[in-house]
C-alpha cells in the first residue's frame, strides 16, 4: 500500500508515519515544509525507516505534484495547530494552510489517490457554546453538570452533535470549512474520505507549547524544572481536558483504514474520553509523582478570549463502528514523555527553555 503524509515530520505525522511502516509494510512518503519548530528532529527517525521525506508546502499545489505515482491512501495531518493562531495579527498564514492546502489536498486525492483521511479538530465546536456548558467546580477541576441546556453533552463527554455554528477560532473555524469541503467533494466526485476530530493528543515526540501541546510541555517543564503558570480561570488550574496517546491514534487509523464501509464522508470525534481526563492542577501532581521534581507555577487570572474551562471527548461512535477504545493511560502519557525526554535531552533543552522565555 502506498501511503502519503502531509505534515509527516510533525509529531502525529511522524508517529503514524513510522507506525504503518513498521506494522504494515506500507511505502510511505511524508510531505513537510519543516516549519514548526522541532519538526526537524525527526527526519533522521522517518530515514533510517525507510520513509521517503520530500520538502514541500500543500500551500503550493506544485509541490505536491512533484510526488511520483498514484496512492493508496493521502492522511491529511498537516496543520497550523495553534488555536492563537492570528489572534493577534493576520490570520493568512493558517488560512492558506488549513484550508487553502485542504482544497490543494483534495484535489491531488481526486486525480491520484483512492482515500483520504483527514485529521480535524476539536476546536470545530463553538467556543460561545463551550463555555456557556454548565459546570461544577470540584477541588481539582471543572465536572459536567448533568443539567444541561446544550446538545451533545452527556456525562461520556461532548459528541459529534455538540454546536459549530458560532465563533471557534480561525483555527477552528478553517477545519471546519475543509471538513465541509471534504464532504462536497464526496457527494461530487464519489470521492472516499473519513473525517477524525482529534482533541488533545499528548505524548513522546510533541514539541508542545502554551498555545497547543501545553500537557507536553507539562510534563517537559517539570523534567527540566522550569516555571510553569496557570493561565485563565481565575488561575486556579481546573481547567479540563483529555489526552489521547499517539499510538492510540494509530490503533484508531489502523481500523479505520481496514474498513471499507465508513468512506463517506462520516465524522468521528476521537479522544481520550473521561477516563484519560485531567486539569491542570491534576496533571501537576501526575508529573510530580512520575517525575519527582516541583517546579514554581504562577497564576494569570485573565483568560484569553479563545480558551474554554473544559472539552472531553465523547468518542462513543468511534468506539462502536471500529471496535477501538483508547489503552495508554494518563500515567503512561508523562511517564513515557519523560523517558523520550531523557533519551533526547541535549537535543530537546533548547526547545523547551526556549518555549519558558
Amino acid at each position: 500500500m502506498r501511503v502519503l503524509i502531509t505534515g509527516g515530520a510533525g509529531f502525529v505525522g511522524s508517529t503514524v508515519a513510522l507506525a504503518l511502516r513498521e506494522s504494515q509494510s506500507s511505502h510511505v512518503t511524508v510531505l513537510d515544509n519543516l516549519r514548526r519548530r522541532g519538526s526537524e528532529l525527526n527526519l533522521n527517525l522517518l530515514r533510517k525507516s525507510g520513509i521517503q521525506f520530500v520538502h514541500g508546502d500543500i500551500r503550493v499545489p506544485d509541490d505536491l505534484e512533484q510526488l511520483t505515482g498514484n496512492y493508496d491512501l493521502v492522511i491529511e495531518s498537516s496543520a497550523e495547530p495553534s488555536v492563537a493562531a492570528g489572534q493577534m495579527g493576520s490570520p493568512s498564514y493558517t488560512i492558506a494552510t488549513n484550508l487553502n492546502g485542504t482544497i490543494n489536498c483534495l484535489e491531488f486525492v481526486r486525480k491520484r489517490a483512492a482515500r483520504l483521511l483527514f485529521l480535524s479538530t476539536s476546536r470545530v465546536y463553538s467556543i460561545a457554546s463551550l463555555r456557556a456548558m454548565r459546570l461544577k467546580e470540584l477541588p481539582s477541576r471543572f465536572e459536567i453538570d448533568l443539567n444541561q441546556i446544550s446538545q451533545g453533552v452527556s456525562a461520556h463527554g461532548i459528541s459529534e452533535h455538540f454546536p459549530t455554528d458560532r465563533a471557534r477560532s480561525f483555527y477552528g473555524a478553517t477545519k471546519l470549512a475543509s471538513e465541509m469541503l471534504i464532504q462536497e467533494y464526496v457527494e461530487t466526485y464519489k470521492l472516499s474520505a473519513m473525517i477524525d476530530r482529534c482533541g488533545v493528543i499528548a505524548g513522546p515526540g510533541q514539541f508542545g507549547k502554551p498555545d497547543q501541546g501545553v500537557f507536553t510541555l507539562w510534563v517537559a517543564h517539570h523534567y527540566f524544572k522550569l516555571p510553569l503558570r496557570y493561565t485563565g480561570f481565575e488561575g486556579t488550574g481546573k481547567q479540563v481536558r483529555d489526552l489521547l496517546h499517539p499510538a492510540d491514534l494509530v490503533g484508531l487509523l489502523q481500523k479505520q483504514m481496514e474498513c471499507s464501509q465508513q468512506w463517506q464522508g462520516q465524522i468521528f470525534n476521537v479522544g481520550g474520553g473521561t477516563i484519560l481526563s485531567v486539569s491542570l492542577r491534576e496533571m501537576t501532581e501526575i508529573c510530580r509523582s512520575v517525575i519527582g521534581h516541583e517546579v514554581p507555577i504562577a497564576t494569570v487570572q485573565e483568560t484569553a478570549p479563545y480558551d474554554v474551562p473544559f472539552y472531553v471527548t465523547d468518542y462513543g461512535n468511534a468506539s462502536s463502528s471500529f471496535e477501538w477504545q483508547p489503552q495508554k493511560s494518563l500515567r503512561d502519557i508523562v511517564s513515557e514523555t519523560a523517558v523520550w525526554i531523557r533519551a533526547h535531552e541535549q537535543d530537546l533543552k533548547p526547545l523547551f527553555c526556549y518555549t519558558s522565555n
